[in-house]
């Protein structure tokens, strides 16, 4: 067996030094960290060009990604205090330039390079960006118009989210001063810059959370304004959280961001775009100066309405009167026709008494002591030879007497105190009416019974008496029974 100590120039189990040599070898370690001091120091300030690939943030708030061409890729770190400060949100295949140095990773033998910043490459990559988060909310629906909300005919309270301190929010209330005063209700907010997109969302989300109960009325109408700008002073409004929150309101929203050329995708997600902030103030208010002219109109349309028929009927009803004859002629026929029957009436009176003076002069000459006794002789004469016969004057007598009596009897059997006489009693209420039924004598607490020989009062709480054997009817033929009331 070899000796394992045995000295090989050309493969040796133990390590030795030779002599003359005075190389130490290097540990991982110190390998590693003189090839980051090396790397650090040559590139510790670079700008790359590349594509976002794998992109990530921890749960620490570092951002992780690689940037990459067409050749290579290299790995890329961005610390949390760097990454919250981004004005874009990094998304896989943006084209970006990052500033920063390169450094090692002495864990798994990697270089990379820490980022301090973190810049879109140029314009048409930030267009690219834009149509790219474009396509994706579109295809979430929330640029559809079946979203779109009607804007209010005239709001009582106005929203604007926009910058304080800038022309834009004076702008919008000269405006609304010239056409219709309104309340209005500013939420302060920045409009670029880091942090601008999260504080136009809160806004547009805090006015929509409002409910009017509170000091503070809910707008009826949102606007959220900004000045002109360029495509990265108006990113902010670009961003998704941006436009999220102006899509969910339950507000309608008019976006008035930049100038007329100046398209931004809250233009899309709002109820309404208007090219210019002032052009907003005018979206939401009318011109009170037209609507009090248009007022007026309608009033004087609606009395013009009311007061047409009147004038309509009076032209008829003048029309008419026109067309109908005057009172004269309508009596004229009358009054003739009444003068000549008062003509006719004088004339008959006249005559009529003429006939009657003729006729009292004739029966006056008629009239003379010598008729007159002989009349009275005549008449005495008929008197003398008429007979009167008892018998024609005594049966037409009898004939009524015997009626008068067959009536007395019917009246005296039907009497209704007539059965008195033969045991019979009449039970009667304490208004003195007739009770029929015993159902209706239980429901009275005093009574009087009628009898041939007077009234008896008793009263229906009293023990009652011992029951009366009913006595047995006689039958026919016998001679106890009842004759016959009608004989």
């Amino acid at each position: 067996m070899a000796d394992p100590t045995f000295d090989n120039e050309d493969g040796r189990l133990v390590a030795r030094e030779r002599q003359g040599d005075n190389a130490e070898p290097l540990t991982i370690s110190e390998i590693s960290a003189a090839l980051k001091r090396t790397v650090e120091d040559r590139f510790g300030y670079v700008r790359l060009r590349g594509e976002l690939s794998g992109v990530k943030r921890a749960a620490s708030g570092h951002l992780y990604c690689a940037l990459k061409d067409e050749n290579a890729v290299l790995d890329g770190v961005m610390w949390r205090g760097n990454a919250a400060r981004l004005a874009f949100k990094p998304e896989d295949g943006l084209e970006v330039i990052a500033t920063g140095k390169l450094t090692t990773y002495p864990g798994r033998s990697k270089y990379q390079i820490v980022m301090d910043s973190l810049e879109i490459a140029g314009e048409g990559a930030l267009l690219a960006l834009l149509e790219k988060t474009r396509a994706k909310l579109e295809a979430e629906g929330l640029f559809a118009r079946e979203r779109k909300q009607p804007l209010p005919f005239l709001p009582r309270t106005i929203g604007v989210v926009t910058s304080p301190t800038g022309s834009v929010i004076r702008d919008i209330l000269h405006r609304l001063a010239d056409r219709f005063p309104s309340h209005v209700l500013v939420w302060p907010v920045l409009v670029q810059g880091q942090g601008a997109a999260e504080q136009v969302a809160s806004a547009v989300r805090g006015f929509a959370a409002l409910d009017g109960s509170g000091p503070v009325p809910r707008p009826d109408l949102v606007i959220v304004a900004r000045g002109g700008g360029s495509i990265e002073d108006l990113w902010c409004f670009n961003e998704e959280i941006v436009v999220r929150a102006i899509a969910e309101c339950s507000i309608p929203v008019i976006s008035a961001v930049g100038h007329e050329t100046d398209t931004t995708l809250a233009d899309y997600a709002a109820d309404q775009r208007a090219p210019t902030p002032t052009a907003a103030a005018e979206m939401a208010v009318p011109v009170r100066a037209d609507l009090s002219a248009t007022l007026g109109d309608l009033a004087n349309r609606q009395r013009r309405a009311v007061y047409r028929p009147v004038e309509l009927g009076r032209e008829r009803l003048e029309a008419r009167v026109r067309r109908m004859p005057r009172p004269e002629q309508i009596l004229q026929m009358q009054t003739q026709r009444l003068d000549d029957l008062a003509e006719r009436l004088r004339r008959g009176l006249r005559d009529r008494a003429s006939q009657g003076r003729e006729r009292l002069a004739g029966a006056a000459a008629r009239l003379s002591p010598s008729l007159l006794r002989r009349s009275v002789q005549d008449a005495q004469r008929r008197l003398a030879r008429a007979r009167l016969v008892p018998a024609l004057v005594e049966r037409p007598l009898m004939q009524r007497k015997a009626q008068l009596d067959s009536l007395w009897r019917l009246a005296s059997q039907f009497h209704p105190e007539e059965p008195l006489k033969r045991g019979y009693a009449i039970v009667r209420d304490a208004s003195g009416t007739a009770l029929t039924r015993k159902a209706m004598a239980e429901k009275e607490s005093a009574l009087s019974l009628q009898f041939a020989d007077g009234m008896l009062d008793v009263k229906t709480g009293e023990a009652p008496k011992r029951p009366l054997t009913p006595k047995p009817r006689p039958k026919t033929g016998t001679p106890d029974a009842q004759e016959d009331l009608f004989g």
